[in-house]
């Protein structure tokens, strides 16, 4: 991506982030104390080949470093941001433009990932923490508000760079890398379905449904009749017009309300890409509100990013782009099945085929960064492209890792004897 010059927009999402503004004087030279912090900063990156760039032009370099990236910090207040809280306010800077990157942003942040886990988290590891920890709650109301502050800041958004058929905003399937986008997301698709090993005439109930995507498919392409629940207006407002428009009517139900509120019993339960939004404290009642939704011989499935063992989210993507979020570890996956009685028949990790989906996205965010920048604004623009790019490093890097966990009730004894059914040509299993 390289250096971008675009000159900052002060109204706008710039704002909703409440990023600080640029100091309205130019910082004086950089002193020897500001040389001796800027050095500090790049010995906490480990071994990463960086180079820091101050205000006035003065490069800081260590002994030995041959840089492939310089990051140019822009006035003296930022680099005693960066010094008192590196994992978030990085990101505020950066889309604020008062830092810049010189060289690719995705090899850079998977380098200082690298680099930082090498050297066992360092100082930039620690004081971000301290803000993850803050997560906000996911109370009725608290989710309420955590998702209408991503999904819904509007549609024709999110359409410019997700799959034009069934909109998924969740990690696409790749038996071949070369698959455009939109064959991987319906691949996924038939990927979940027959998992699930979904019968004409069945009833499914699927928690967070985002624009209603599966749903649509389940019923369209196995027969199946769903409810699905979602909080973002938006998304939901969505859905019902594409399934009045496919003639789905009949099968398909979106309901405006929280998972908690699911009502009735249904033969399969699932979920794609909600539980990163729901906060281990949250776990247990997720179960029993499985339990209390699936028949005792019903199946499930819950698709989500996730973690190698417990840890909060980046600070900064927490505070501004997915508040309340949190991927779990598959040991905290565990308060939602066992204290049921559920079995869990089959884990597949999907990381590096998320980190490929990312990679369609960015480019279509980039392709597309114009119309953006006139919906929003230039730190809009900065912060969903470190966002993206963010999120390519951390699969790669396996910061992040994306689970389909397929459990059953109680009573499901007539399990499949390989997973043979999931590659077999055709559509429904």
């Amino acid at each position: 991506m390289g250096v971008r010059e675009e000159k900052m927009v002060s109204a706008g999402y710039g704002n909703r982030l409440g990023l600080a503004p640029p100091p309205a004087t130019a910082s004086r030279h950089a002193t020897a104390v500001d040389r001796w912090l800027a050095r500090r900063l790049l010995e906490a990156v480990g071994e990463a080949p960086v180079a820091m760039e101050l205000w006035d032009g003065t490069e800081v370099t260590l002994p030995g470093r041959r840089p492939e990236y310089r990051v140019r910090v822009l006035d003296r207040r930022a680099l005693w941001s960066l010094l008192l809280d590196p994992e978030v306010n990085f990101g505020d800077l950066f889309s604020a433009g008062r830092i810049q990157l010189e060289g690719d942003l995705v090899s850079f942040i998977e380098t200082a990932y690298t680099a930082l886990e090498r050297a066992g988290g360092g100082p930039l590891g620690r004081p971000g923490r301290l803000l993850g920890g803050r997560r906000r709650r996911n109370t009725l109301r608290g989710s309420r508000d955590n998702i209408h502050h991503h999904y819904d800041i509007g549609n024709d958004f999110y359409a410019l760079w997700l799959d034009s058929a069934h909109m998924q905003y969740t990690c696409a399937y790749f038996p071949d890398p070369a698959l455009s986008l939109e064959a991987a997301q319906e691949a996924k698709l038939h990927h979940v379905c027959r998992k699930l090993q979904l019968r004409p005439g069945e009833t499914v109930v699927e928690a967070g449904c985002g624009w209603g995507g599966l749903a649509r498919f389940m019923a369209r392409h196995y027969g199946v009749t769903v409810r699905a629940y979602n909080i973002s207006e938006e998304q939901v407002k969505y859905a019902r017009e594409r399934a009045r428009a496919e003639g789905l009517e009949g099968q398909v139900e979106y309901v405006l309300d929280d998972y908690r509120n699911i009502e009735g019993t249904y033969d399969v339960f699932v979920s794609v890409g909600m539980l990163e939004h729901v906060g281990p404290e949250h776990y247990r009642g997720l179960g029993d509100v499985i339990a209390r939704s699936m028949r005792p011989d019903g199946r499930g499935l819950i698709h989500t990013i996730g973690r190698r063992s417990p840890a909060p989210m980046n600070g900064w993507i927490e505070r501004r782009i997915f508040p309340g979020a949190h991927p779990p570890s598959l040991a905290e996956m565990m308060e939602i099945f066992e204290p049921q009685g559920f079995a869990v028949q089959d884990v597949e990790n999907l990381r590096l085929h998320y980190a490929l989906t990312l990679r369609h996205w960015l480019d279509r965010f980039e392709a597309h960064v114009g119309e953006v920048r006139e919906m929003f604004d230039e730190a809009f623009v900065r912060a969903w492209r470190l966002y993206l790019a963010g999120s390519i490093a951390a699969f790669r890097t396996s910061q992040l890792q994306l689970f389909q966990v397929l459990f059953t009730g109680p009573e499901r004894h007539d399990l499949p004897w390989s997973r043979a059914h999931l590659y077999r040509e055709g559509t429904a299993a």
